[in-house]
């Protein structure tokens, strides 16, 4: 198992440094210039001065280099040109947001825990309710309780969460009056009651990223442990006299994991794009709403950061979702 996960992790990196530059060269080719939200009155040599302070004097393979030796190791960035009295970077410290000319990787950082403790949230709530109906369903197949969750997981997982996120809003905030409608980002949790007014304040969001998570893990663990509750190898634990619970949650449970597992390990990139939405819904101040901005703002260098961002979170979970298998079925074998 160690040699196959440092095989795996030898075998990421080149894969990262293909996906980056890909990232790199498609949104490089898109049409955008730093300078264009500049005051007119600004000469153009002075344009050109910024522009190559920003590195786009620079061949297409020195600014991508560049690119990624700031992504992987960043240093601070609080140049301010004399020219224009506007943030640029200094030699060997180019990457700066085109639209608020801070550093990049400055202000992913500051945005990042925000994105985390809803999108974080969300998904341990999601999976820890979709696990036990997707158990309770199979195991009771056509009951009252499965056409229920059947019924109201396709409906989660077909409604769109700026949709589903209006509608909460509209019923909890306007309607009742219960909880508030905005996510205040500049909140400072320091007593008990701040801390009540977070809770508050995270209970929609949560809720909408939380019910697709749970309609699709909920569906795809009452299918596996379906499929195994009818082998042989359940059978004949029953004929020797098991318990039923530990036949269920012991043996079946832990062969369906397995295919669950990639789901769970898959959908966790996943649940971040859909936060780009509910971000914006609920105005939480995190990545989502900062790929949006930088999008409209045409700021390639912040586009490129958080698309690289979600790469290594879809190549760093298939890895753990990898080991995992080996640590459910005895039967794998990384050899």
């Amino acid at each position: 198992m160690l040699t196959f996960t440092a095989r795996r992790l030898v075998t990421a990196v080149p894969t990262l440094i293909f996906i980056s530059l890909i990232i790199f060269l498609l949104l490089d080719l898109a049409p955008g210039d730093p300078t264009a939200q500049l005051p007119l009155t600004i000469p153009p040599e002075v344009r050109q001065q910024i522009r190559e302070s920003l590195g786009l004097g620079e061949p297409v393979h020195i600014r991508y280099f560049l690119w990624l030796k700031q992504v992987v190791w960043t240093e601070p960035l609080h140049y301010i040109s004399e020219a224009t009295g506007l943030f640029a970077a200094p030699e060997g410290a180019r990457l700066i947001s085109w639209q608020t000319r801070a550093p990049v990787f400055d202000t992913v950082l500051e945005r990042l825990p925000q994105t985390l403790r809803v999108v974080g949230l969300s998904y341990v709530v999601g999976v820890l309710i979709a696990l036990p109906i997707g158990i309770y369903s199979a195991y009771r197949q056509y009951s009252v309780f499965d056409q229920a969750g059947t019924f109201i997981a396709m409906i989660g997982y077909s409604v769109p969460p700026f949709f589903s996120g209006v509608l909460v809003i509209v019923i909890f905030s306007v309607q009742l009056g219960w909880l508030p409608s905005i996510y205040d980002t500049t909140l400072v949790v320091d007593d008990w009651e701040s801390f009540k007014q977070q809770l508050r304040q995270m209970i929609m969001p949560v809720m909408v990223l939380a019910l697709q998570t749970t309609a699709q893990i909920s569906r795809y663990m009452r299918a596996s442990m379906l499929d195994n509750l009818n082998q042989d190898y359940v059978r004949t634990a029953r004929a020797k006299g098991l318990g039923e619970w530990v036949v269920v949650m012991v043996h079946v449970l832990r062969n369906s994991m397995i295919p669950v597992v990639t789901v769970i390990a898959l959908g966790v990139p996943a649940i971040f794009g859909g936060a780009i939405i509910t971000e914006q819904v609920f105005k939480v101040n995190g990545l989502g709403q900062l790929l949006i901005t930088a999008i409209q703002a045409s700021d390639i260098p912040m586009v490129q950061t958080i698309t690289f961002i979600f790469a290594i979170l879809i190549v760093l979970f298939n890895l753990i979702a990898d080991v995992l298998y080996g640590l459910l079925d005895p039967r794998i074998r990384y050899d």
